[in-house]
């Protein structure tokens, strides 16, 4: 039964992936076609091989500058298709490794603060595609644009510039509807499958047809409309197609770029589907080894074929959960709709607004950056709020890749700061002191010890207490021993309990053994 809501969920993300395919590849510097290559090659190849239900890869934001200034620094675009390949091998590599167990060391705060951004950032930046301004191409989510421009300046531009009033109607009667259908929508009957995305997308067209027909004025125009690339034959649509220069790899710059494309979509690509898993209403748990091994073997295809570089996006795979989708065959699916699209009705897909398609995505983002979820994260103390927003501020000013990495950065030295602090317990009882671990002690524990041990009162009988230990480290070891021997000094008596390494007080002199009991 669950192809019954795949099938309409994948037409609504291949309508959401087509624009950001064509915009990516424009960011990047690539040929048009070659986003589309990589959003077919995404869909059918990574969603075959990989074992995430509900991810949906493609062409990503987050590599378009690191495409771009690859395409600028390489010879030819076949050199960069090479390293496209050579990406993908890497990629398959690192599954074989097991790497993909890097992606749990990232705090969920970081995680919900990255859903978080993404939404803000597709409503800022679709704003200006909702009203009929198109600055900044479809697919960019730097905060940074071309021409010195930003996220911000391009909302102030929107206003001055000439803006569409029939894009404006579309938009907002198709949010009005988007919102209203949500709610409204049967729970029984076929319409219960209706996604109300696709309904919008028929509208946008419809209307337009009709402004040109009873009012010109509302017409939108045809830069304000998909544009896909149209072949006109077979003999044109292989044309189009590029191929790698293998004989570019002796060239050292080609193995730079595939290693740095390795690295980044790699993690990009985790990260989005630890973020998927997030929102899954089922919460399944995808197996991240099986997915670098998917996004291998699409990057590996991808460039063979001409297409920029794929990893799994938050945006389609969003919109894929929002639309219903139940299993991974939604993610094949709009792959296949993206391929047949292109090969017949490319004249049709011409026709669809992108203030309908900015409706869309302005819906999916509100989704993902809920109020709800902000006071949630503020209800949860400090620990989780300062990393979630310091996330989401990252990625809205700079890009996707930076923000994320300043989002664990900070979320993992709150972890590092819980795991230090209140590591130990000293309590007094009459003449008696014990210092207690309550956990494993790593050297970053060294200070804490050593104050705590220097805070025991002269003449004493001091316990310290190693039993919920499994690990002590050497330095923590050497901290313990110094303080054994000193004890005869300050008159105190030492008790070591729990040793998990036998090795504390190994180096007592034999005059000073009588210090300690254990």
């Amino acid at each position: 039964m669950g192809w019954r809501a795949d099938v309409p969920s994948s037409i609504v993300v291949a309508l959401v992936a087509l624009p950001l395919c064509l915009g990516i590849a424009l960011a990047s510097g690539a040929p048009l076609f070659a986003g589309l290559v990589a959003g077919v090659v995404g869909g059918i190849v990574v969603g075959a091989l990989s074992r995430s239900p509900l991810s949906v890869s493609g062409p990503a934001a987050g590599l378009s500058a690191i495409v771009l200034t690859a395409i600028g620094n390489l010879p030819t675009y076949e050199a960069f298709l090479l390293a496209v390949c050579i990406a993908g091998a890497l990629q398959i590599l690192l599954s074989i490794s097991r790497a993909g167990v890097l992606a749990e060391f990232v705090p969920s705060s970081v995680i919900t603060g990255m859903l978080a951004a993404i939404g803000l950032l597709l409503i800022l930046k679709q704003l200006p595609h909702a009203v009929g301004y198109d600055g900044d191409p479809e697919g960019d989510f730097s905060f940074n644009q071309p021409g010195g421009g930003n996220t911000f300046t391009a909302l102030a531009d929107m206003v001055t510039n000439d803006i569409q009033l029939g894009a404006i109607l579309i938009a907002a009667i198709s949010l009005v509807f988007l919102f209203w259908w949500d709610k409204a929508r049967p729970k029984q009957g076929p319409l219960k499958l209706l996604p109300g995305p696709l309904v919008v997308v028929v509208f946008g067209v419809s209307a337009n047809a009709a402004f040109q027909a009873f009012a010109p004025d509302l017409a939108i125009a045809a830069s304000h409309l998909v544009a896909v690339p149209i072949a006109g034959s077979a003999s044109g649509l292989v044309a189009l197609l590029r191929l790698p220069d293998f004989g570019a790899a002796v060239q050292p710059a080609v193995w730079t770029t595939a290693i740095t494309l390795a690295i980044v979509a790699s993690l990009e690509s985790l990260l989005s589907v630890k973020a998927v898993d997030e929102i899954d209403p089922e919460r399944r748990v995808t197996d991240k080894n099986r997915e670098l091994l998917a996004q291998g073997g699409g990057n590996l295809i991808s460039g063979l074929l001409g297409g920029i570089p794929v990893t799994s996006v938050i945006v389609r795979s969003s919109a894929n959960v929002d639309a219903g989708a139940t299993s991974r065959l939604s993610a094949v699916l709009h792959g296949v709709w993206l391929l047949l699209s292109v090969l017949l009705i490319p004249a049709i897909l011409n026709l669809i607004p992108l203030s309908a398609l900015a409706a869309v995505l302005i819906a999916t983002g509100y989704k993902l950056a809920k109020p709800a979820l902000f006071i949630e994260r503020w209800r949860q103390g400090w620990t989780q709020f300062i990393p979630f927003v310091a996330t989401v501020g990252a990625i809205l000013f700079t890009d996707l890749l930076i923000g994320i990495c300043v989002g664990i950065a900070i979320g993992l030295a709150f972890v590092i700061r819980r795991n230090i602090a209140d590591a130990l317990t000293v309590v007094e009882s009459g003449d008696a002191v014990m210092v207690r671990a309550r956990r494993n002690l790593y050297f970053v524990h060294k200070p804490q010890l050593q104050a705590a041990l220097a805070g025991v009162p002269d003449g004493r009988t001091v316990l310290i207490d190693l039993s919920a230990t499994n690990y002590v480290d050497l330095d923590n070891i050497d901290i313990i021993n110094a303080f054994v021997k000193a004890a005869p000094f300050r008159r105190l008596r030492v008790v070591i309990k729990g040793d998990p390494s036998g090795r504390s007080a190994a180096l007592i002199h034999a005059p000073l053994t009588r210090a300690r009991a254990t």
